[in-house]
């Protein structure tokens, strides 16, 4: 909640001012303790408009990869929790971010926990990155703890990063091919048909199916943007609904060449978070339950949350792995079996990490390596086609004339 305030300080200075805190008390509380006394304090309904710095600038995940090595190196350094949260709202570029901390700043001087300051922002701090603050708090090993979230959310970002920008240059090739397709058959060969037309002559069969294909380009195109973008607004909307993002995540996954790359990813993501979670003490059935939902696919997400339940009725983990053949390979399984019977979990499940992201890496360079090259054959194939089918009986008409 956020509070407006009204007090003076120990110079008799009036100040006012904003203060968030989970309830009235503790905002009091927090202004007395930095000396002021309270006048006025009451509840404010934050209004949220376009204006809104969130709406111009958004926390990456980049940005907090550097705040948790700041955050472990300041620890490290006996600096209290508040001074470096202070102190690093003051100096982050990201206006969004300082905004941020500037509010977990109020609340650990409210006397809320770290953890609890960092849960009041979701969309910043994921359910894993509190869950692994809060297991620091308890074991008092705050400096580690965000060294390994620093270190596990920069593979991440790596990882993601490569696959995303993999994906980036295919789409714009297959965007060019439609783009300079569309212009043929709209500007191009309209033009050199009419002179084929004009000449009377009887066009070649490939010719007239080009000159056919032009035809509903200039006379129904439009009909044809308008229902891409329906169509486009039909896959938002689906992908807002629970069962059209459970479809498309399927789609994606079973999907050629993709679909295993996507694959690879998740389970890379899976094996990394139990690794890092389970290493820092939190008990395997709440790491699987947290794991699902920053997996980032529902597929995964559903499969793990039957895991979990599979643990919890005392199956071990590679037997509830085991039910889901489709998604989680055998190898895995098996790997996930040895680390149990020999108490080596952990080392395992970083094995397995270290492995598929070789795996995302070698999927990646393969899909690139194929992709290239079967794009710019295409494109220049279709022109090419298109150009013969056109030039050609241009070509001949000029040769008996002659």
């Amino acid at each position: 909640m956020l509070f407006k305030y009204k007090s003076i300080d120990n110079t008799g200075a009036n100040k006012e001012g904003e203060i968030d805190a989970p309830n009235r008390d503790i905002a009091i509380s927090g202004l007395q303790r930095r000396g002021l006394v309270v006048i006025s304090i009451n509840e404010e309904n934050e209004k949220k408009s376009i204006f809104d710095i969130s709406f111009f600038e958004k926390v990456k995940m980049k940005d907090i990869v550097i705040l948790s090595r700041q955050i472990s190196t300041l620890f490290e350094a006996q600096v209290s929790a508040l001074k470096a949260f202070t102190m690093l709202s003051v100096n982050t570029e990201n206006k969004l971010l300082g905004h941020k901390l500037t509010q977990i700043g109020d609340d650990l001087q409210a006397g809320v926990s770290i953890s609890g300051a960092l849960a009041k922002h979701p969309d910043v701090f994921s359910d894993f990155y509190v869950n692994m603050v809060k297991v620091g708090e308890e074991t008092g090993k705050l400096n580690q703890t965000f060294a390994h979230l620093a270190e596990y959310l920069d593979r991440q970002y790596a990882l993601t990063s490569k696959t995303r920008n993999a994906l980036i240059y295919p789409a714009f090739v297959i965007l060019t091919f439609f783009v300079v397709m569309t212009l043929m058959f709209t500007i191009v060969i309209p033009k050199l048909s009419a002179i084929i037309l004009d000449s009377g002559q009887d066009p070649p069969f490939f010719t007239k199916i080009v000159i056919g294909v032009s035809n509903l380009f200039v006379h129904y195109g439009f009909f044809a943007l308008i229902f891409l973008v329906l169509l486009g607004i039909w896959v938002w909307r689906l992908s807002s609904t629970s069962r059209g993002k459970v479809y498309l995540d399927n789609l994606r996954l079973s999907a050629p060449a993709i679909g295993n790359l996507y694959k690879k990813l998740y389970l890379s993501r899976i094996t990394d978070n139990l690794n890092t979670m389970l290493s820092s003490g939190v008990p395997i059935v709440r790491a699987i339950d947290i794991t699902g939902d920053v997996v980032g696919s529902l597929v995964y997400k559903d499969l793990l949350a039957d895991v979990a339940d599979g643990v919890k009725s005392g199956l071990s983990l590679s037997s509830a792995f085991e039910k889901h053949p489709e998604q989680i390979p055998g190898i895995l399984v098996q790997m996930v079996q040895v680390g149990e019977e020999t108490g080596s979990l952990g080392n395992i499940l970083k094995t397995l990490t270290d492995f598929y992201a070789r795996e995302v890496d070698g999927a990646v360079d393969t899909l690139v390596g194929l992709i290239e090259p079967v794009m710019i054959v295409v494109l220049g194939l279709g022109v090419g086609i298109l150009l013969v089918s056109i030039l050609m009986p241009i070509y001949n008409m000029a040769g008996s004339i002659s």
